[in-house]
């Protein structure tokens, strides 16, 4: 069952913020807390990593057990994904029908309603007016789910309802959230608990970037002269977009072959393109597509993803992960467009002929599996500096956490002095980047921090 709410919190007016992506914290009636939750004020990550999962990335995790099918770069690869305690290409046995891949996501949250571990699972769902258009529901029942299976483009007020469902009397959640929604559940999780928020399960999906759901219609229209059949979008990791349609045609398109020079220069919000987290690392666990080598991609965080992942025993298949080619060129040279694209859209020019022929190429040469999501990664980290430094140059020094730092510089992107007067940003973190810099007021990480080694469930 769906929970229908009267008044409707999510279609209430969101109070105005600059670089916000309306994760539903300014709908609430407490709309001050954004500065506390929002990612793109004042993030503090090194906190949130070790209150969450119990250390920072980087650190060794001492509840962990080694897994002989999870990938063994772990803690290396932490400085691109976050901590976890094992990665996983992955694929469930029997498919979801409609589901974005397999359905791992929605069979996770599934999981928990079936077992009796929640009262309800907080996510997305298409608008009734739009199939494209997500619209956040509480759902009560696993059968219900399957509604929610499939990709949806444009902001959403997700965590306008987690005050609703607490109302309700439903204190056992699961959330399915984008990168900004699950960082400001966390900022704020310790406000939940004390209105009865008995128990919280985090499933995360890596973002892509978001645009608002009207473009993302005009960009339909450029891929299709009858956009309106296209029932599903997938940008994969074999440099392709995947389009389904309502006849049951299928369709490839390269990225080269993409019609991106037709698009807008704001086509993806300054927010999108100055985000620091892709790959969700607050949530217990991520399930996306990146390093999946043409499955699903697994990250467990915590014990509570290892959790989660353990109630789909049977049902679901799981590898190393793997990975092929280099990065360095492809990542560089995305550097470089960006850096020409003057604000807008970082094309690559090229005579179309020759198209064709790099997109060949592309799949077979460039970075894949785990080398393609490390190449995601720093790309990000670069867009969010030059974004940054070109439409809110005051915003960096509060805005860029240490590791996207230190992501960046190694295609030669460093920061100046002002921008390191943060207090994540310590004298020792500036002369690793071989500035000099006053020490700025430290933060008592183990006063902000709590972890439980016992998972949460009845």
């Amino acid at each position: 069952m769906m929970l229908a709410l009267e008044p409707d919190p999510t279609k209430q007016d969101a109070v105005f913020r600059q670089l916000c992506t309306d994760c539903g914290i300014s709908r609430t009636a407490q709309a001050r807390r954004c500065a506390q939750a929002c990612q793109f004020i004042k993030p503090d990550y090194d906190g949130l990593e070790v209150k969450v999962h119990g250390r920072r990335r980087g650190q060794s995790d001492p509840l962990s057990t080694p897994d002989p099918e999870a990938s063994d770069q772990s803690l290396g690869d932490e400085a691109f994904f976050g901590p976890m305690q094992a990665m996983y290409r992955a694929r469930l046995h029997q498919p979801r029908e409609g589901a974005q891949w397999t359905g791992i996501t929605t069979a996770l949250a599934e999981a928990l309603l079936e077992h009796g571990l929640i009262d309800a699972v907080i996510t997305m769902q298409a608008d009734p007016d739009d199939p494209w258009k997500p619209r956040p529901v509480i759902v009560t029942e696993a059968k219900a789910l399957a509604q929610c299976r499939g990709m949806r483009m444009g902001y959403a007020p997700l965590l306008a309802l987690i005050e609703p469902a607490l109302a309700l009397g439903l204190h056992r959640l699961a959330v399915i959230g984008i990168p900004c929604q699950v960082y400001a559940l966390r900022a704020l999780q310790d406000d939940w608990e004390k209105q009865g928020l008995h128990s919280l399960y985090v499933i995360g999906t890596p973002c892509s970037d978001n645009t608002h759901t009207a473009r993302f219609h005009e960009f339909l229209a450029l891929l299709d002269p009858q956009p309106e059949t296209i029932n599903y979008l997938e940008f994969r990791a074999d440099y392709h977009v995947e389009l389904r349609y309502t006849d049951g045609k299928k369709r490839l398109i390269p990225f080269l072959q993409l019609p991106l020079s037709n698009l807008p220069p704001d086509f993806f919000p300054v927010t999108c393109k100055s985000c620091v987290d892709y790959s969700n690392v607050l949530s217990d666990i991520t399930v996306g597509y990146m390093g999946g080598s043409g499955d699903q991609w697994l990250i467990v965080r915590n014990a509570k993803g290892r959790f989660m992942l353990d109630q789909l025993q049977g049902k679901i298949d799981l590898a190393s992960a793997r990975q092929a080619g280099n990065r360095r060129s492809a990542v560089q040279a995305f550097m470089e467009n960006l850096k020409k694209a003057d604000g807008g859209l970082p094309l690559r020019r090229m005579p179309r002929w020759l198209r064709p022929i790099v997109a060949w190429f592309m799949p077979r040469i460039g970075p894949r599996g785990l080398e393609f999501a490390r190449a995601r990664i720093e790309m990000k980290a670069i867009e969010t500096l030059i974004t940054l430094r070109r439409h809110h140059p005051a915003r960096v020094k509060t805005m860029v956490p240490r590791h996207v730092w230190e992501i960046a510089q190694n295609y030669g992107l460093r920061p100046q002095p002002r921008e390191l007067d943060a207090p994540q940003n310590t004298a020792a973190h500036a002369k690793d980047f071989g500035i000099d810099a006053e020490p700025p007021p430290s933060i008592d990480l183990k006063r902000r921090s709590s972890i439980s080694s016992e998972v949460d469930h009845p």
